[in-house]
């Protein structure tokens, strides 16, 4: 029962919030009433099962030296909870056979979440009030780190069924890769997407290609790069606007998305320079933008996980947060599909990082959890057997 409520809980991911947290609620109780004690032990003693587990009681502990309301101590709590699922999940997949179907359930939930995005970009569905066009539901950037991801998962599946001599379900794959990629080109336009892709994509390379085949996929990642920047006057846009942005923001008459990043930056680091080592408490990220712009303010995110971490644990927070992702990247740095998957989500969470506090927003975060917690238990479900991964 458990593994079929972390499929429906994949699969709610590209949809809707409400249904994740009462699918993901529900799968806590279950799998802690059924989950093998020996096995999650032995999942916490490892790195990639330990370290998340302490970011989340580090958070916890955090709600105790903040000097907000405990309601905003809580509240920022929240964006740690989800952590608590990660070393659960490894240990749950370790002994299930389930572990693609939950990454399926995703994978097509978000194929589906494309046609719809396609139908909505040419005017065949009604556009969602205060959306962008082709963002049916959530908002751009959650949808490109969706279809980015699938990109990948895509051409994994791809490359693995034309080596195992099934040429039209590698073709297919090729195909829907490329639906997706278009969609991220021509509709979506997210910038964290323009920055993830290629560097997924020469991930991607190193995995798989030899030298002379490496070469040979970075030239047509450029070329397709640069007509992609030549067809795509939305995406030519999204990126020549950004100096403009970071030169004519001003906070109080004209707010850009570049320009506020900057800004953010710039006070979180001071924010953190008043408390460096254990930061200000879990929750007190408002509390210390407002005092830091001598006016109640609304920001509630640096747009960097990171420093999101920094302000409110210091360094030690820090410390955490990059051994957790360490010690995701070394599990996944193996071969077959399962790895390949984690390390795509690995990867696009870190890089993504750097402009949005992906870990912490939800959607973005639960795919971390549930796809690193997932694909993880699957490989360490086979390094414990000794058997050969299969799809």
């Amino acid at each position: 029962m458990a593994d079929c409520l972390a499929i429906a809980l994949a699969a709610s991911l590209p949809w809707s919030t409400s249904a994740t947290s009462i699918l993901g609620w529900i799968w806590l109780v279950l799998v802690l009433l059924s989950l093998d004690r020996a096995t999650l032990a032995a999942t916490l003693r490892r790195p990639a099962g330990g370290l998340p587990l302490a970011l989340f009681l580090l958070g916890l502990v955090g709600m105790a030296w903040g000097h907000v309301s405990w309601v905003d101590r809580y509240y920022g709590f929240d964006s740690f909870e989800k952590l608590f699922a990660i070393p659960l999940l490894l240990a749950q997949f370790q002994r299930s056979r389930r572990g693609y179907q939950v990454l399926a359930a995703f994978l097509i939930s978000a194929t589906v979440l494309l046609v719809v995005s396609w139908l909505a970009a040419f005017w065949i569905l009604p556009p969602r009030p205060n959306k962008d066009i082709g963002v049916f539901v959530k908002d751009r950037i959650t949808q490109g780190t969706e279809f980015t991801l699938c990109v990948l998962f895509l051409l994994e599946l791809a490359l693995l069924a034309w080596r195992q001599g099934k040429r039209l379900a590698a073709l297919a794959a090729y195909v829907v890769s490329g639906v997706f990629f278009l969609n991220i080109v021509f509709v979506t336009v997210s910038r964290t997407s323009l920055v993830t892709v290629p560097v997924l994509l020469l991930i991607f390379g190193a995995r798989h290609f030899r030298p002379r085949q490496l070469a040979v996929f970075i030239l047509v990642i450029v070329m397709a790069g640069g007509l992609a920047a030549a067809l795509s006057p939305h995406l030519r846009e999204r990126v020549v606007q950004i100096p403009a942005e970071i030169t004519t923001f001003d906070p109080h008459g004209h707010d850009t998305s570049a320009g506020a990043r900057i800004a953010f930056w710039r006070t979180s680091l001071e924010i953190m320079g008043s408390a460096p080592l254990l930061g200000h408490g879990t929750g007190s990220i408002n509390a210390e933008f407002s005092e830091a712009a001598g006016r109640p303010s609304n920001a509630t995110n640096p747009h960097n996980q990171t420093l999101t971490v920094g302000i409110q644990l210091g360094i030690v927070g820090i410390v955490l947060l990059i051994a957790m992702w360490i010690a995701h990247l070394r599990l996944f740095l193996a071969p077959g599909i399962a790895a390949g998957v984690g390390l795509t989500i690995v990867v696009e969470n870190v890089v993504g990082s750097l402009f949005n506090s992906q870990l912490f927003d939800f959607t973005q975060g639960w795919i971390y959890v549930v796809g690193a917690g997932v694909a993880g238990g699957v490989v360490l479900g086979r390094n414990r057997t000794g058997t050969a991964e299969s799809a």
